[in-house]
């Protein structure tokens, strides 16, 4: 896969995940939901992205969409419980997350979605995650952003005004509490020239 990516000059070291404590702000948002955020928690993401842009089979799919099928403008790959993620780095993030989470959360990470946003034509819609116990417990999704920088955008569901958070470059982002329900978030197109950019999300069983 031949997408161009513009390396962080400052993420150039070894692979690894900092501390979950200290730099991590919540945002406490509305109905119960909340928004934990991380920049740059890990370091030497560059190293990680070069192998999911070309070691993962990423899969193009096609959605109905009101009375035709069209493409989805991403292409996606998922992990389940008992498959071997494609970057060690990924195991051992998912493990910190259900460590630092498993008081709050009550049960593990167990699987992780990607997607590949190739170029700022790639997106996704407002949605929340509620296909599953989403759409009636409360529940988690951690988010991993690999390279360059786009925004993830929440809003409450049904309207208003909307909150912005710029993820890439090992970027970290959990969505919990009743987000899932109670507001929606999306990736928007974008005119600037932007490089690839993978999102892994790490989600408790049944959260899809």
């Amino acid at each position: 896969m031949d997408l161009a990516y513009q390396p962080s000059m400052l993420d150039t070291v070894m692979p690894s995940v900092g501390p979950l404590t200290g730099g991590m702000v919540r945002h406490e948002l509305s109905r119960g939901a909340w928004v934990d955020h991380l920049p740059g928690w890990v370091l030497g993401s560059d190293a990680v992205l070069e192998t999911l842009l070309h070691d993962v089979d990423w899969r193009a799919e096609r959605r109905k969409m009101y009375d035709g099928v069209v493409d989805v403008p991403r292409l996606l790959r998922w992990y389940g419980e008992r498959d071997e993620l494609p970057h060690p780095l990924l195991t051992d993030a998912r493990r910190q997350l259900t460590r630092h989470y498993i008081e709050e959360l009550g049960e593990p990470f167990v699987t992780a979605g990607m997607c590949l946003y190739r170029d700022g034509r790639d997106s996704v819609a407002w949605h929340g995650d509620t296909i599953g116990r989403g759409a009636r417990f409360d529940t988690m999704v951690a988010i991993v952003s690999f390279g360059s920088p786009r925004s993830l955008l929440l809003r409450p569901r049904g309207g208003g005004d909307s909150i912005r958070f710029p993820l890439g470059h090992g970027d970290l982002i959990v969505m919990g509490g009743s987000c899932q329900r109670t507001w929606e978030h999306a990736i928007p197109k974008t005119a600037r020239p932007v490089g690839p950019r993978v999102s892994v999300q790490f989600r408790p069983t049944g959260v899809a």
